[in-house]
């Protein structure tokens, strides 16, 4: 079985491979013959040949054994390369006793993680692949960690400039109309002004909405503040409740008038939520707005938004897992549309701003924190969006909810 065929069967997806380098070709064909059961082994026989190797196949190598003496370049001139190339790498040389100096000169230098003597003895070199190996797949685990949260946050800050823009404009639109109703009384009357109304109750209308919208800005940079500091000082040990959750959103989005009444909470069975708060408030407010925005656009005759906590199986034969429900008793959702929501942007608002990223964001959000999102809706029946969230250790099982 060759490399290729060896990295196949085993499913290996990534870094897995090891690459042994050596000018002597016996040298290459033993390693391979010997360890190739038990690793995928690739080969090369100087250090031009094994960069050009690592240029194609550099996501596939997790370690690199090389010869220290070979010509043109040695072994340490091609490890040093490969640290700075390909740091996922776990980087071993091999070499001979006189090479002792050289080879304690790389490891000083950072160049190489361990050194081998020749001969090669099996169980020693078999065990320092192993741990190699095992470095090497938790270095790229970690990179790719790392690569995920800052594209999350990355994310995250753009949704969250959308979604405080959006008040923000409002509150521009309502200053602006009382801005261009301003009127100054004549200087015989005491120079007092006033804003013209077309109804009683205009002004204090739009002052009233621009406050909600004002504190709703405001709520989503305080919690995205919050938790920039807790992750500066290494704070990992904040917990949130779903009925905490819910409380903050049923007391601090920024309902318009009459809008709040809409609302019912079923606060129980309680659960402890993964992650933090803020990503969480901004998906259950996202949810939130999506159900008054149905509702404003064809209202029933009792509107209505009721967010639930379950203890719900995604499919049946699964075990009962938290939930949180967002169910409103709108127009539904078209199937066309149904069917490619939380899987590319959808919108049919874009006229009114919308960018349909509400849901993907929800859907990444629901994904990073090992849960899922499900969203179920017949046109004319309204829409339930269910959050499902991983099972916690601390949470007492209760039996299931339909």
């Amino acid at each position: 079985m060759n490399a290729d065929d060896t990295g196949a069967a085993r499913g290996l997806w990534g870094p897995h491979a090891v690459l042994m380098v050596d000018d002597e070709p016996q040298a290459c064909k033993w390693f391979a013959r010997l360890y190739g059961n038990e690793f995928t082994v690739l080969t090369a026989a100087s250090v031009d040949e094994a960069l050009a190797l690592l240029s194609e196949r550099g996501h596939e190598v997790a370690v690199l054994l090389t010869d220290y003496a070979m010509p043109a370049r040695d072994g340490v001139a091609l490890l040093g390369e490969v640290r700075r190339l390909y740091p996922h790498v776990a980087r071993l040389l091999v070499s001979a006793y006189a090479d002792k100096d050289v080879a304690m000169s790389a490891v000083n230098q950072g160049q190489v993680e361990k050194i081998l003597e020749k001969p090669l003895d099996d169980a020693l070199t078999r065990q320092a692949l192993r741990e190699a190996l095992a470095s090497s797949v938790r270095r790229t685990r970690e990179q790719s960690l790392i690569a995920r949260r800052e594209s999350a946050l990355r994310e995250t800050l753009g949704f969250l400039a959308h979604e405080v823009t959006s008040p923000l404009a409002t509150v521009r639109g309502y200053l602006s109309a009382m801005r261009e109703n301003h009127r100054d009384q004549p200087e015989a009357s005491g120079g007092m002004a006033y804003i013209a109304q077309q109804k009683p109750g205009d002004v204090l209308f739009m002052i009233e909405a621009a406050q909600r919208r004002a504190e709703y800005a405001q709520s989503l940079v305080s919690t995205f503040v919050q938790t920039a500091r807790d992750a500066s000082r290494g704070d990992t040990s904040a917990s949130l409740r779903a009925s905490e959750l819910v409380c903050a959103v049923q007391d601090e989005y920024p309902f318009d008038a009459g809008e709040s009444g809409w609302l019912s909470v079923e606060l129980e069975p309680d659960f402890t939520l993964p992650g933090r708060r803020d990503l969480l408030y901004l998906v259950l407010c996202t949810l939130v707005k999506n159900a008054l925005i149905a509702l404003r656009g064809d209202p029933p005759a009792q509107p209505r938004v009721h967010i639930a906590l379950h203890r719900v199986a995604m499919v049946p034969g699964l075990s009962p897992q938290p939930a949180v429900r967002v169910i409103d008793n709108g127009p539904g959702i078209a199937p066309e549309v149904l069917q490619r929501l939380t899987r590319e942007p959808v919108t049919t608002r874009a006229e009114s701003g919308g960018s349909g990223m509400g849901l993907l964001f929800c859907q990444r959000v629901m994904t990073t924190l090992g849960g899922e999102i499900a969203v179920h809706s017949l046109q004319g029946q309204g829409t339930t969006v269910t959050l499902y969230f991983p099972p916690s250790t601390d949470d007492t099982p209760v039996e299931e909810t339909r």
